[in-house]
């Protein structure tokens, strides 16, 4: 039994070898680089020779109010979003699940927003909605002689929420779709026999099936949310007093545009940090949910 075992696990590791070889290839090495950079002076000119400086570049990164007003409006842009991305996409694989059941190629042209690049997305949404050329603030100017600034300070987040909902509440809405189809119509028939409602199914049999999955979904559009960067700096860029900086407009500004190389990749490593920190709890909570 004990040499049947050893044989086993040497499979697995034979058959591991490649990923592991790819990870450290691909993953490992520039994650070394990143963490020399981040603890290095280092410029353009000096990429081949940093110029090892202490945890200066964090210090700087921690002291800077920029930062921390990136992260507030990522976290919050990350939170709000995926809440409504999946409450609207929870609300449609519901409602629109009789109809989808005989018209399933439907689902095909309810997908089509994840088919476009973000950033064509947000040059979309710019063209729209800019002040001077914009259909949209033009036709309201004319039927309703006023036209709010979309891409304007107060109204910009608001703007970046719904042009990041429009596009990927499909992508929540298929997730939840698939959830909703799994569910076993004998457990249905089961609560409509012991007097449950339609309400009552939904809420007590249905919601809980489904929890899995819309946590799971709520994540990934969170970290989505957190980290975006495209349809952003399309839409509004770091807007009129880095209202709408993100943490990923941060690092790349501080990275091309002001050179801060050493500061860039030290604020990369903070939020890579706090993501590993955050799936460290996430898996945790999971675990014991299990037990």
């Amino acid at each position: 039994m004990t040499s049947a075992m050893r044989g086993g696990t040497f499979g697995w590791s034979v058959l591991m070898a490649p990923l592991v070889l790819f990870l450290l290839a691909f993953l490992g090495f520039p994650a070394l680089v990143n963490l020399v950079y981040s603890v290095s002076e280092v410029t353009f000119q000096t990429l081949r020779e940093p110029k090892l400086s202490g945890f200066g570049n964090y210090a700087a990164v921690l002291r800077d109010g920029a930062f921390w007003s990136a992260a507030g409006f990522s976290l919050r842009f990350g939170l709000v979003t995926a809440l409504i991305e999946c409450g609207l996409g929870l609300f449609l694989a519901v409602f629109l699940a009789p109809l989808l059941a005989r018209r399933s190629v439907l689902i095909t042209g309810l997908m089509l927003p994840l088919m476009v690049a973000p950033a064509l997305v947000g040059l979309m949404y710019r063209l729209v909605l800019h002040e001077f050329v914009g259909p949209l603030p033009y036709y309201l100017l004319e039927w309703t002689g006023d036209s709010p600034a979309f891409l304007g300070p107060d109204m910009a987040f608001r703007t970046l929420v719904a042009v990041e909902a429009l596009q990927w509440t499909p992508f929540a809405f298929l997730l939840f779709h698939v959830a909703y189809g799994a569910i076993s119509q004998d457990v249905r028939d089961a609560a409509a026999m012991d007097g449950a409602g339609a309400w009552q199914r939904l809420r007590f049999v249905e919601l809980p099936l489904m929890l899995p999955t819309v946590a799971v979904a709520f994540f990934i559009r969170f970290i989505d949310g957190v980290r975006v960067f495209d349809n952003v700096y399309v839409l509004t860029g770091s807007g009129a007093g880095g209202s709408t900086q993100s943490l990923s407009i941060y690092i790349y500004e501080s990275f091309f545009r002001q050179g801060a190389i050493g500061r860039a990749v030290a604020a990369s490593v903070v939020l890579f940090a706090a993501s590993f920190l955050l799936l460290y709890a996430l898996n945790r909570v999971s675990l014991r949910r299990r037990t």
